[in-house]
């Protein structure tokens, strides 16, 4: 199989802040680790490499530090890296985001031959949008299935396990096919030490807007009809109130005095 992943590399969530001055990501100082989906989203296609044999091709769009990441996906189990790095690419939205990422799929597919899958996570954990994935499968003309928690592959049919707000769906799609993860079955492996060797010294394929000769003006802020006008955190408002009566009942009968008197019921 010929598998196609595309990773982000975002800050950790658990260390982000916002400047209360330009209501703006602080990013100096912040850790930036692998999307967390597609983390799972690699596991998925290192297992049908595994299963069925094949190439895991990783790529990611964003500052020569993305490098890093793509890097920590070649030592568990992605077995080429590109980066997509270019002034141009700069402040896309996701719709610019998603036709840069589909004109690259096009140009390695010219390049390598057709990917009978490309995989990737529901959405990111710095925008939480879950819309990239969606657009590249229109912008490319293919199928898409969301919300995978596990794929099987039949010949040229694709099984996948689907989440939805029930319990699953076993959904059939024909390649070539997008496909975003969102936790799965799997947890993501870790890294060896020969692995992580490995890696390190693996070359990282770096393209820009000539290399995969795309349309600029569909790129960046001027291919970017949503704008953010501005990013802040919410104010913890202390609203709720603790009843401590003698007992539990008396406790509800001053509960339904409190939701009487609002006129709640």
């Amino acid at each position: 199989m010929n598998i196609l992943v595309c990773i982000k590399q975002v800050p950790d969530t658990t260390e982000i802040k916002i400047n209360p001055e330009t209501n703006t990501l602080m990013r100096e100082g912040v850790p930036s680790i692998v999307n967390t989906f597609d983390s799972y989203a690699l596991e998925l296609g290192v297992r049908l490499k595994e299963e069925h044999g094949g190439k895991v091709t990783v790529m990611s769009m964003g500052p020569e530090q993305a490098k890093a990441a793509l890097k920590e996906c070649l030592s568990v189990g992605a077995d080429e890296a590109y980066l997509l790095s270019d002034r141009a690419f700069g402040g896309s939205d996701t719709l610019a985001t998603s036709f840069i990422l589909a004109n690259f799929a096009k140009h390695l597919e010219n390049e390598e031959g057709k990917f009978d899958l490309i995989l990737c996570g529901k959405q990111a954990i710095d925008g939480d949008t879950g819309q990239v994935g969606p657009e590249m499968a229109e912008h490319l003309g293919i199928a898409q299935v969301t919300y995978a928690t596990d794929i099987k592959a039949e010949g040229d049919k694709t099984l996948v396990k689907r989440e939805n707000d029930q319990g699953y769906d076993w959904i059939e799609v024909l390649s070539p096919a997008v496909i975003t993860v969102t936790k799965s079955d799997f947890e993501p492996r870790y890294a060896t030490l020969k692995s992580k060797i490995a890696a390190n010294k693996a070359e990282i394929h770096v393209l820009n807007s000539k290399s995969i000769n795309i349309d600029v003006e569909k790129c960046g802020l001027k291919g970017s009809p949503t704008k953010v006008k501005k990013s802040y955190t919410p104010k913890k408002e202390n609203n709720g109130i603790i009843i401590k009566e003698e007992t539990a009942s008396a406790s509800v009968q001053t509960l339904m005095r409190l939701i009487a008197d609002k006129k709640v019921i």
